[in-house]
Protein backbone atom coordinates (compact mmCIF):
# COMPACT_ATOMS: atom_id res chain seq x y z
CA UNK A 1 0.00 0.00 0.00
CA UNK A 2 2.79 2.50 0.68
CA UNK A 3 4.77 1.65 -2.19
CA UNK A 4 2.18 1.51 -4.11
CA UNK A 5 1.36 5.81 -2.91
CA UNK A 6 4.79 7.02 -3.06
CA UNK A 7 5.06 5.29 -6.52
CA UNK A 8 2.01 7.18 -7.44
CA UNK A 9 3.17 9.96 -6.00
CA UNK A 10 6.71 10.26 -7.95
CA UNK A 11 5.01 9.51 -11.11
CA UNK A 12 2.73 12.47 -10.88
CA UNK A 13 6.11 14.75 -9.75
CA UNK A 14 7.51 13.55 -12.98
CA UNK A 15 4.79 14.05 -15.19
CA UNK A 16 4.62 17.45 -14.07
CA UNK A 17 7.94 18.16 -14.82
CA UNK A 18 8.25 16.19 -17.63
CA UNK A 19 5.42 18.39 -19.60
CA UNK A 20 5.86 21.13 -21.05
CA UNK A 21 1.79 22.38 -20.59
CA UNK A 22 2.15 22.21 -16.97
CA UNK A 23 5.29 24.01 -16.63
CA UNK A 24 4.41 26.55 -19.02
CA UNK A 25 1.22 26.55 -16.58
CA UNK A 26 3.13 27.00 -13.73
CA UNK A 27 5.58 29.50 -15.14
CA UNK A 28 2.22 32.07 -15.86
CA UNK A 29 0.63 31.51 -12.95
CA UNK A 30 4.55 32.46 -10.76
CA UNK A 31 4.43 35.26 -13.32
CA UNK A 32 0.86 36.69 -12.12
CA UNK A 33 2.10 36.15 -8.68
CA UNK A 34 4.76 38.23 -8.80
CA UNK A 35 3.14 40.57 -10.99
CA UNK A 36 0.64 41.20 -8.35
CA UNK A 37 2.82 40.92 -5.31
CA UNK A 38 5.46 43.60 -7.20
CA UNK A 39 2.61 46.14 -7.94
CA UNK A 40 1.15 45.81 -4.51
CA UNK A 41 4.23 45.68 -3.15
CA UNK A 42 5.58 49.18 -4.61
CA UNK A 43 1.70 51.08 -3.99
CA UNK A 44 1.64 49.63 -0.51
CA UNK A 45 4.56 51.45 0.52
CA UNK A 46 3.50 54.43 -1.40
CA UNK A 47 0.62 54.31 0.47
CA UNK A 48 1.98 53.73 3.90
CA UNK A 49 4.82 56.27 3.44
CA UNK A 50 2.37 58.98 2.31
CA UNK A 51 -0.52 58.19 5.44
CA UNK A 52 2.32 57.98 8.39
CA UNK A 53 3.92 61.19 7.16
CA UNK A 54 0.19 62.85 7.33
CA UNK A 55 -0.31 61.01 11.20
CA UNK A 56 2.87 62.47 12.22
CA UNK A 57 2.21 65.97 11.50
CA UNK A 58 1.77 68.17 14.49
CA UNK A 59 -1.78 69.49 14.74
CA UNK A 60 -3.15 71.98 12.16
CA UNK A 61 -6.17 72.60 11.05
CA UNK A 62 -5.74 72.23 7.42
CA UNK A 63 -4.68 68.65 8.58
CA UNK A 64 -7.84 67.47 10.31
CA UNK A 65 -9.86 66.04 7.52
CA UNK A 66 -6.77 64.34 6.14
CA UNK A 67 -6.18 62.62 9.25
CA UNK A 68 -9.73 61.60 9.76
CA UNK A 69 -9.23 60.08 6.27
CA UNK A 70 -6.13 58.62 7.10
CA UNK A 71 -7.40 57.29 10.49
CA UNK A 72 -10.89 56.09 8.83
CA UNK A 73 -8.19 53.87 6.03
CA UNK A 74 -6.35 52.27 8.29
CA UNK A 75 -8.77 51.62 10.95
CA UNK A 76 -11.16 50.15 8.18
CA UNK A 77 -8.57 47.72 6.41
CA UNK A 78 -6.96 46.47 9.19
CA UNK A 79 -10.80 45.58 10.55
CA UNK A 80 -11.99 43.31 6.97
CA UNK A 81 -11.26 40.35 6.15
CA UNK A 82 -8.62 40.83 2.77
CA UNK A 83 -11.22 38.50 0.86
CA UNK A 84 -14.07 40.88 1.08
CA UNK A 85 -11.88 43.92 0.01
CA UNK A 86 -11.06 41.78 -2.75
CA UNK A 87 -14.57 41.14 -3.98
CA UNK A 88 -15.46 44.72 -3.56
CA UNK A 89 -12.99 46.00 -5.25
CA UNK A 90 -13.79 43.64 -8.29
CA UNK A 91 -17.10 43.37 -8.32
CA UNK A 92 -18.58 46.60 -7.27
CA UNK A 93 -15.44 49.25 -7.84
CA UNK A 94 -13.83 47.84 -10.67
CA UNK A 95 -16.99 46.49 -11.92
CA UNK A 96 -16.24 47.43 -15.07
CA UNK A 97 -16.70 45.26 -18.83
CA UNK A 98 -12.96 44.50 -19.90
CA UNK A 99 -11.20 46.02 -16.74
CA UNK A 100 -7.75 44.22 -16.20
CA UNK A 101 -8.44 41.98 -13.23
CA UNK A 102 -4.69 42.08 -12.57
CA UNK A 103 -4.97 46.10 -11.81
CA UNK A 104 -7.73 44.92 -9.82
CA UNK A 105 -6.22 43.28 -7.48
CA UNK A 106 -2.90 45.72 -7.42
CA UNK A 107 -4.69 47.75 -6.36
CA UNK A 108 -6.83 45.65 -3.80
CA UNK A 109 -3.84 44.43 -2.01
CA UNK A 110 -2.08 47.57 -2.59
CA UNK A 111 -4.37 49.71 -0.76
CA UNK A 112 -4.49 46.65 2.30
CA UNK A 113 -0.87 46.73 2.72
CA UNK A 114 -0.36 50.57 2.66
CA UNK A 115 -2.33 50.42 5.78
CA UNK A 116 -0.03 47.79 7.77
CA UNK A 117 3.07 49.56 6.12
CA UNK A 118 2.03 52.85 7.03
CA UNK A 119 1.70 51.88 11.48
CA UNK A 120 5.10 50.32 10.94
CA UNK A 121 6.79 53.23 9.16
CA UNK A 122 4.90 55.33 11.61
CA UNK A 123 6.55 53.58 14.27
CA UNK A 124 9.43 53.77 13.16
CA UNK A 125 9.75 57.30 12.45
CA UNK A 126 8.11 58.10 15.96
CA UNK A 127 11.55 56.01 17.26
CA UNK A 128 13.84 58.79 15.67
CA UNK A 129 15.18 61.00 18.83
CA UNK A 130 13.17 64.19 18.79
CA UNK A 131 16.30 65.50 20.01
CA UNK A 132 17.53 65.26 15.93
CA UNK A 133 14.33 67.41 14.46
CA UNK A 134 14.86 69.70 17.02
CA UNK A 135 18.51 70.19 16.92
CA UNK A 136 18.28 70.55 12.83
CA UNK A 137 15.37 73.40 13.36
CA UNK A 138 17.33 75.14 15.78
CA UNK A 139 20.01 75.54 12.78
CA UNK A 140 17.25 77.27 10.39
CA UNK A 141 16.71 73.83 8.31
CA UNK A 142 12.90 73.84 7.35
CA UNK A 143 10.20 70.89 8.74
CA UNK A 144 9.73 69.28 4.97
CA UNK A 145 13.81 69.12 4.45
CA UNK A 146 14.80 67.77 8.46
CA UNK A 147 11.15 65.14 7.41
CA UNK A 148 12.36 64.19 4.62
CA UNK A 149 16.45 63.66 4.59
CA UNK A 150 16.95 63.31 8.39
CA UNK A 151 14.38 61.85 10.28
CA UNK A 152 12.24 59.44 7.52
CA UNK A 153 15.73 57.76 6.24
CA UNK A 154 16.38 56.65 9.79
CA UNK A 155 12.85 55.75 10.35
CA UNK A 156 12.68 53.51 7.68
CA UNK A 157 15.83 51.51 8.73
CA UNK A 158 14.21 51.30 11.90
CA UNK A 159 11.54 49.13 10.12
CA UNK A 160 13.05 47.59 7.20
CA UNK A 161 12.32 43.78 9.15
CA UNK A 162 8.53 44.85 9.47
CA UNK A 163 7.95 45.77 6.20
CA UNK A 164 10.17 42.81 4.65
CA UNK A 165 7.79 41.32 7.20
CA UNK A 166 4.69 42.87 5.66
CA UNK A 167 6.01 42.23 1.93
CA UNK A 168 6.13 38.04 2.81
CA UNK A 169 2.55 38.30 3.85
CA UNK A 170 1.39 40.29 0.63
CA UNK A 171 3.13 37.59 -1.45
CA UNK A 172 1.12 34.75 0.43
CA UNK A 173 -2.16 36.37 0.75
CA UNK A 174 -2.55 36.79 -3.12
CA UNK A 175 -3.24 32.69 -3.41
CA UNK A 176 -6.66 34.04 -2.92
CA UNK A 177 -7.02 36.09 -6.07
CA UNK A 178 -8.20 33.09 -7.43
CA UNK A 179 -11.85 33.62 -6.12
CA UNK A 180 -11.85 36.45 -8.39
CA UNK A 181 -11.76 34.56 -11.45
CA UNK A 182 -7.88 35.00 -11.89
CA UNK A 183 -5.12 32.08 -12.11
CA UNK A 184 -2.13 32.35 -10.35
CA UNK A 185 -0.05 29.90 -8.80
CA UNK A 186 -2.69 28.01 -6.51
CA UNK A 187 -4.96 28.65 -9.07
CA UNK A 188 -2.45 26.56 -11.28
CA UNK A 189 -1.87 23.30 -8.73
CA UNK A 190 -6.45 23.23 -8.73
CA UNK A 191 -6.16 23.06 -12.32
CA UNK A 192 -3.42 20.44 -12.87
CA UNK A 193 -4.86 18.64 -9.42
CA UNK A 194 -8.61 18.50 -11.09
CA UNK A 195 -7.00 16.91 -14.45
CA UNK A 196 -7.52 13.50 -16.10
CA UNK A 197 -3.67 12.79 -16.30
CA UNK A 198 -3.24 13.45 -12.41
CA UNK A 199 -5.77 13.49 -10.72
CA UNK A 200 -4.66 14.42 -7.47
CA UNK A 201 -3.81 17.85 -5.74
CA UNK A 202 -1.33 16.43 -3.24
CA UNK A 203 1.55 16.96 -5.93
CA UNK A 204 0.79 20.39 -7.81
CA UNK A 205 0.37 21.43 -4.16
CA UNK A 206 3.45 20.57 -3.04
CA UNK A 207 5.57 22.13 -6.34
CA UNK A 208 3.74 25.00 -5.96
CA UNK A 209 4.23 25.62 -2.27
CA UNK A 210 7.66 25.41 -3.25
CA UNK A 211 7.45 27.69 -5.61
CA UNK A 212 6.26 30.08 -2.63
CA UNK A 213 8.85 28.97 -0.83
CA UNK A 214 11.93 30.04 -3.24
CA UNK A 215 9.91 33.47 -3.42
CA UNK A 216 9.86 34.31 0.40
CA UNK A 217 13.36 32.54 0.87
CA UNK A 218 14.85 35.02 -1.90
CA UNK A 219 13.66 37.83 -0.30
CA UNK A 220 14.33 37.03 2.97
CA UNK A 221 17.70 36.81 1.58
CA UNK A 222 17.35 40.76 0.03
CA UNK A 223 16.14 42.17 3.43
CA UNK A 224 18.97 40.94 5.53
CA UNK A 225 21.72 42.09 2.80
CA UNK A 226 19.62 45.54 2.89
CA UNK A 227 19.68 45.28 6.62
CA UNK A 228 24.05 44.45 6.65
CA UNK A 229 24.57 47.27 3.95
CA UNK A 230 22.44 49.91 6.42
CA UNK A 231 24.67 48.43 9.48
CA UNK A 232 28.25 49.11 7.55
CA UNK A 233 27.11 52.70 6.15
CA UNK A 234 26.08 53.37 9.99
CA UNK A 235 29.63 52.21 11.45
CA UNK A 236 31.52 54.44 8.58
Amino acid sequence: MIYSVSAGFFENLAEIFTSTVYLKMIGQGLLSTLIISVGAGVLGLFLGTLVAIIKIQPKNKWLIAPKFICDAYVTIIRGTPMALQLFIMAFVIFAIRGFPMEITAIIAFGINSGAYVSENIRAGILSVDRGQTEASRALGISSGYTMMRIVIPQGMKNVIPAIGNELIALIKETSIVSMIGMVDLTAVAKIIGSGERLASYLVPMLVVALCYLAIVYLLTLVIKLIERRLRKSEKR
